[in-house]
């Protein structure tokens, strides 16, 4: 399903089914999100990547989750309903990783389709091989992609190019999607994209934890608010993490060694 190596205050998550081209099962979908919540709660990490094995980043949902024709069934209105909070659950899984209070990083290797693309679509940082490519999959099966591509990737690519991805199902290579913006950087292997990922872990690991992470919810939260209300909530952030402590250590120090961010619910009412 996946696999994790934590060093150098990073948490490494690899999907590790390269035999499904790493296709999500059921099984990740139940520990992934509590996985990720309890990395960013720890105050531990300061940022999360994430890779694939095998030649492929992710090619979406494993179908057979699917095979519970009961599940996909629209007949009656409980059926529908059903459908509805599992949609919406899914959903859920993948908002963890925006919603995680420390920056994530995915490192992109061949295809990145369907839930793939939800998943890193809902990262902050991408870097990709130049021979990876991203497809909205689902309009290929004959259904709309539901887990938040089409909700994200009009905030990181030009409207127009979204809706010929999402009415299409044409691929998207590495070097269109870097010059679009959607993409970081293009790299040559996989090896150098899952190394320029961690190097670009290791650099924000050295920064103030404080400050990146309230920058992370400062770019959240200007994701859907004006300019004014955005820079209210900016004003109101720097007042509540100003450490003058954290600044000089910033500007003096080459490596400093910043405290960790607060365990968050991890202790909660234990002495």
């Amino acid at each position: 399903m996946f696999e994790i190596a934590l060093e150098n205050k990073i948490a490494h998550l690899r999907l590790n089914r390269p035999e499904r081209r790493n296709a999500l099962s059921k099984e990740f979908w139940i520990e992934f999100p509590d996985t990720v919540r309890e990395l960013g709660e720890s105050g531990e990490y300061r940022v999360i990547v994430i890779s694939g094995a095998g030649k492929d980043f992710c090619s979406g949902i494993d179908l057979e989750i699917f095979a519970d024709r009961e599940l996909l069934g629209t007949g009656t209105a409980r059926q529908r309903d059903r459908l509805r909070t599992v949609v919406l659950r899914l959903q859920q899984c993948l908002d963890v990783l925006s919603r995680v209070r420390v920056p994530v990083i995915a490192a992109v290797q061949g295809a990145c389709m369907g839930a793939g693309l939800d998943l890193v679509s809902a990262c902050d940082i991408r870097f990709a091989t130049a021979s990876a490519y991203f497809v909205i999959q689902e309009i290929n099966l004959g259904i709309m992609a539901d887990l938040g591509t089409l909700q994200r990737l009009p905030g990181k690519m030009p409207d127009g190019i979204v809706r010929e991805l999402a009415f299409t199902g044409e691929k998207l290579s590495a070097g269109r999607a870097c010059e679009l913006g959607f993409v970081n950087a293009v790299l040559d292997d996989d090896e150098k994209v899952v190394e320029k990922a961690l190097e670009t872990a290791a650099l924000i690991a050295g920064k103030a934890p404080l400050a990146v992470s309230h920058s992370k919810d400062c770019l959240n939260y200007r994701a859907d608010h004006s300019l004014a209300d955005s820079l209210e909530f900016a004003a109101s952030r720097q007042a509540f993490m100003l450490d003058p402590a954290e600044i000089l250590a910033s500007m003096k120090n080459s490596n400093p060694d910043f405290e960790d961010l607060h365990p968050g619910w991890k202790g909660f009412g234990e002495d």
